[in-house]
C-alpha cells in the first residue's frame, strides 16, 4: 500500500510518496511533476489535469479551474459572486443551494457540483500515484489552505471518499510546512523553543504562521492569512493594464473574448516570471482575436509599480501573526519563505525589511507542501516506521455551542474552542436536562471567516434524556474537533451522583498505652464522598454539511461509470489509432522490404484491403467500437501478418544458426581436450557429448540447404525458434557433464598403535640390543 501527501494547490497539485526510505515527488503520465488543477468534459469523455490544460483555451467553456477556491462553497456567496466567478470561464449554477457548474457531456447539457468536481480531479491524483508506485492507492493525507472552514473540509472529505481515497489527515498547508522542515532537523533544542515564520505565498492566498520548535515536537504558536492576495492577482493586475493598452494600440477588446482572455491571462503569467529574474520581459500573443497578433513590453520597474498596492498588504498578516503568538521580530529565529509567488523580487524584499534580517528559502518552495503531507501520512501509517514527531495544530477561528434555555439556566451560549485552541482536542460540557435537547454549534466570529460562508457549522441533538429519582439527568457531552479540524460531538451520557462511604486513616500521632493498660477498639474513621458513575449511553443525531452516506454511495457508483467510460474511449481511441498505424506501415512496406516475403498472387489483393481499410476508418468507421476496430486489423493479420513474421524470421533464423554452431564447435572442442580439468569424465560420457552436437550440426545443415532452395514468402523450413531448442538441448545436455567434479584422492589411513603396544614394542627392542651386547662381549 503506498503512503500518500497530495498538496491541493489552486493552479497545480503535487504528489509526493513516501518509499526507498525518504520522500518522493512523483511525475504524472507526461513526465512533470505538477499536475493543473483542471477538470475539463468534451463529447465523449473527461479530461482531468494535463489533458485538461492542452484544450483549456478551446475548450474553456466547459473547463472547471480554481477548484480550492470554490469547493465547499454556495452559488450565493459574496466571494464566489464578486471574486471567484470572474476566473472560472464554466457558467456556475445554484442546486439546492450549492454551488454547481453547468457543462457539456457527451453532447448533452450536464450539471456537477463542486464536490463533484473535486472528487473527479482526485480520481486523477490517485490514478497518477498508482500508475507511478505500481501498487494501489488508499491511504492518503491532503493538504489543504490553514484557512478553510468546517463546510469546505467536510467537502473534501467527501470528494475524497467518492474518489476511493481513505483520507488519514486533512493538514495545514502551513503545517505541512513545518513539519517537513523540523523533522529532518537534528540540531532542535530540548527546552527553550525555536521560533521559524513560515511565509507561503502561493497562486491565490498568502498565509503566514509561527512555529515554535523542540526536539521531536512542533507546536503552532499562531497563524494569519490573506485569503486574496496571490499571484493570480499579479497576473490579474498585468490583464488589466495589456487590456487597456491593447485596446488603445490595437482597437481589440481582449476582455470581451474568452478565449483572448485565457491567452492574455497565460501571457501575463509568463511574463511574470521573467520579470522574477530579468530586468524587462516581453509579451507576445499571435491572433489573439480577430486575426490579430500583439506585442508589448515591461520593464521590473514599471511592473512593480502598478503592483505597489499589493505589495503593500504584505505587512499586514505578519504582524497579526506574531502579535497572536505573543513574539517580537527579535524573538523569531528564522524566517522561511515558500509558495511559488514569492519569486517575486518585491516581495522578498518587503518581507526581509519587515523583519529586519535575511530570510531563508531552504525548502523547495513549490514541493515542500506535499513532502510534508507525505510524512504525515507516513506517521500515521502503521506501514511505515517513522522518527518520532508530534504535530500540534490550532484552530483559527473559534467555535461556540448555543441551546435553549431552561429556567434554571441563564446562559444558552459558550465558546467551547477558543481561536488558536490546540487541536485534535476534547472538551467535555455538563448539561442539567429532563428532556432530550439540541446543541447547535456556529463560528464565534463569523466576520473572521471568508465573506459568504454561513457560520452555522452543525445542530446535534441528545436523544433519550429522561429525569433522574425524579430530578434533571446530569448529561455530560464529549465535543471534540478531530485530526481534520472538523467539529464532531464524539458521544453524550448521563452521570448520576452517588454517596459512598471511604474509610479514612488517622493522621494525627496518639499517645502509647502504658504498660498493662487496657485499650478500647474504636471503629475505624469513614466519611462519605460523593462520586459521578456513568448509568448510560445518550443517542446522538448530527445535522451537518456532510453529504448522506448514501447519496456518497451513489455518487460514488457514478464516479465509477465514469472512470469506466473513460477508459473505455481511451482504449477505443488506442485501438483506433493502433489498426490506423497499421494500414500506413505495413502499405509502406509492401513495396519495400517486404516485397519479396509476400506472394505475388496475394499482394494486389492485401493492398487493396488496406486502402479499403483505410477509407473505412475515416467514414462510417470513423466512429465504432473497441471490438470493430480489433476486429478489422484481425482481417489484415490474416495475410499481413505472416509476411511480418517470415520477414523477421530471415534475420533471427541467422543469428540463431550462428548462435548454434558456436554452441557446437565449443562443446566437441571440451569433450575432446585432453585437459587435466576433463580427464576425469568417463569417455562414454565425453562420447555422448559428441554424438549429440554432430547430430545438431547434421540438423541445421540440412535445415539450412533446404531453405536455401526455397523462396522468401513461403513457410520457412524451420523457424529461430526452433533452433534455439536444438541449442538449449545440447547445451542443457553437455554441462552437467563437463562441470562433473573430480572424484576425491582415496586417503589410506595408518593404524595408530596404543601406549600398551609401544611399551611392548619398546621391551622388545631393549631385549634385543642387550642380546646383541653380550654377543658382542663374547
Amino acid at each position: 500500500m503506498s503512503v500518500v501527501g497530495i498538496d491541493f494547490g489552486n493552479l497545480q497539485s503535487v504528489i509526493a510518496v513516501a518509499r526507498n526510505r525518504g520522500i518522493d515527488v512523483i511525475c504524472n503520465e507526461v513526465s512533470n511533476r505538477f499536475t493543473p488543477s483542471l477538470v475539463s468534459f468534451g463529447p465523449k469523455q473527461r479530461y482531468l489535469g494535463e489533458t485538461a490544460k492542452t484544450q483549456e483555451i478551446s475548450n474553456f467553456k466547459n473547463t472547471i479551474s480554481s477548484l480550492k477556491r470554490i469547493v465547499g462553497r454556495t452559488f450565493a456567496d459574496k466571494e464566489v459572486q464578486e471574486i471567484e466567478k470572474q476566473y472560472l470561464t464554466a457558467p456556475l449554477v445554484d442546486v439546492n443551494g450549492q454551488l454547481s457548474v453547468k457543462v457539456n457531456y457527451k453532447g448533452e447539457e450536464a450539471t456537477f457540483t463542486t464536490t463533484q468536481i473535486f472528487a473527479m480531479y482526485l480520481t486523477k491524483m490517485r490514478e497518477i500515484a498508482a500508475s507511478e508506485t505500481k501498487m494501489p492507492v488508499s491511504d492518503c493525507v491532503i493538504a489543504i489552505p490553514s484557512w478553510f472552514t468546517d463546510v469546505q473540509r467536510r467537502a473534501v472529505l467527501d470528494a475524497s471518499e467518492i474518489a476511493g481515497l481513505n483520507v488519514l489527515r486533512l493538514i495545514n498547508d502551513s503545517t505541512a510546512v513545518a513539519l517537513g522542515y523540523g523533522i529532518t532537523k537534528t540540531d532542535l533544542p530540548e527546552d527553550k523553543p525555536r521560533n521559524i515564520c513560515f511565509v507561503d505565498v502561493g497562486h491565490s492566498s498568502y498565509t503566514v504562521s509561527v512555529v515554535s520548535f523542540i526536539k521531536g515536537q512542533l507546536t503552532v504558536k499562531s497563524r494569519a492569512f490573506d485569503r486574496h492576495f496571490g499571484g493570480r492577482d499579479f497576473d490579474r493586475m498585468l490583464v488589466d493594464h495589456f487590456a487597456a493598452e491593447f485596446k488603445t494600440k490595437y482597437g481589440i477588446d481582449v476582455k470581451s473574448n474568452g478565449k483572448a482572455l485565457i491567452r492574455l491571462m497565460a501571457g501575463c503569467e509568463k511574463l511574470k516570471k521573467i520579470l522574477s529574474a530579468n530586468a524587462q520581459a516581453p509579451l507576445n500573443i499571435e491572433s489573439i482575436m480577430e486575426d490579430r497578433d500583439v506585442a508589448s513590453m515591461m520593464k521590473r520597474a514599471e511592473f512593480e509599480e502598478l503592483a505597489q498596492e499589493l505589495i503593500s498588504r504584505v505587512e499586514a498578516p505578519l504582524q497579526k501573526a506574531l502579535d497572536d503568538a505573543g513574539l517580537t521580530i527579535e524573538e523569531i529565529d528564522a524566517v522561511e519563505i515558500v509558495g511559488g509567488s514569492t519569486r517575486i523580487p518585491a516581495l522578498k524584499e518587503r518581507i526581509q525589511a519587515f523583519f529586519k534580517k535575511d530570510i531563508s528559502a531552504t525548502l523547495n518552495q513549490d514541493e515542500a507542501i506535499a513532502r510534508g503531507a507525505a510524512l504525515q501520512c507516513a506517521i500515521l501509517s502503521p506501514a511505515f516506521k517513522v522518527r518520532d514527531f508530534t504535530v500540534q495544530d490550532i484552530t483559527n477561528y473559534p467555535i461556540k455551542m448555543t441551546w435553549q434555555p431552561t429556567p434554571e439556566e441563564e446562559d444558552t451560549e459558550l465558546v467551547v474552542f477558543n481561536k488558536n485552541n490546540t487541536i485534535p482536542s476534547t472538551k467535555i460540557l455538563t448539561f442539567y436536562r429532563s428532556a432530550p435537547f439540541d446543541l447547535e454549534a456556529q463560528y464565534a466570529e463569523p466576520e473572521s471567516i471568508p465573506a459568504g460562508i454561513n457560520p452555522w457549522i452543525a445542530r446535534f441533538s441528545i436523544k433519550g434524556v429522561e429525569p433522574v429519582n425524579g430530578e434533571a439527568a446530569c448529561v455530560k457531552v464529549k465535543a471534540r474537533v478531530n485530526i481534520h479540524g472538523v467539529l464532531t460531538v464524539e458521544s453524550a451520557y448521563v452521570v448520576e451522583e452517588v454517596v459512598k462511604e471511604e474509610q479514612v486513616e488517622e493522621s494525627k500521632a496518639e499517645a502509647a498505652p502504658a504498660e498493662g493498660e487496657e485499650v478500647a477498639a474504636e471503629a475505624p474513621s469513614t466519611r462519605k464522598v460523593k462520586k459521578l458513575v456513568k448509568k448510560g449511553d445518550l443517542t446522538v443525531v448530527s445535522a451537518t454539511s456532510s453529504l448522506d452516506r448514501a447519496l456518497v454511495s451513489e455518487l460514488r457508483e457514478k464516479e465509477m461509470e465514469m472512470i469506466a467510460s473513460d477508459k473505455l474511449v481511451v482504449d477505443t481511441e488506442m485501438a483506433k489509432n493502433t489498426l490506423e498505424e497499421y494500414i500506413y506501415d505495413t502499405r509502406a512496406k509492401v513495396d519495400g522490404v517486404y516485397k519479396d516475403f509476400i506472394n505475388p498472387a496475394d499482394k494486389e489483393k492485401f493492398v487493396a484491403d488496406l486502402n479499403d481499410a483505410e477509407n473505412w476508418l475515416y467514414e462510417e468507421g470513423d466512429e465504432t467500437t473497441k471490438s470493430v476496430y480489433a476486429a478489422k486489423l484481425a482481417e489484415l493479420h490474416v495475410v499481413g501478418k505472416p509476411v511480418t513474421e517470415r520477414y523477421r524470421e530471415v534475420e533471427a533464423r541467422a543469428n540463431a544458426a550462428r548462435e548454434l554452431r558456436e554452441s557446437i564447435n565449443q562443446l566437441m572442442a571440451q569433450a575432446t581436450s585432453s585437459e587435466e580439468k576433463y580427464a576425469h569424465i568417463p569417455e562414454a560420457e565425453k562420447n555422448s557429448i559428441i554424438e549429440k552436437c554432430s547430430k545438431a550440426q547434421t540438423w541445421i545443415e540440412n535445415k539450412l540447404e533446404r531453405q536455401s532452395m526455397m523462396k522468401k514468402y513461403e513457410t520457412p523450413a524451420f523457424t529461430s525458434a526452433e533452433v534455439r531448442k536444438q541449442r538449449d538441448d545440447i547445451v542443457y545436455f553437455a554441462t552437467p557433464i563437463l562441470n562433473k567434479p573430480k572424484p576425491k584422492p582415496v586417503v589410506v589411513e595408518t593404524p595408530v598403535e596404543t601406549p600398551a603396544a609401544e611399551e611392548k614394542a619398546e621391551s622388545k627392542e631393549e631385549t634385543k640390543h642387550d642380546e646383541s651386547k653380550d654377543m658382542d662381549i663374547d
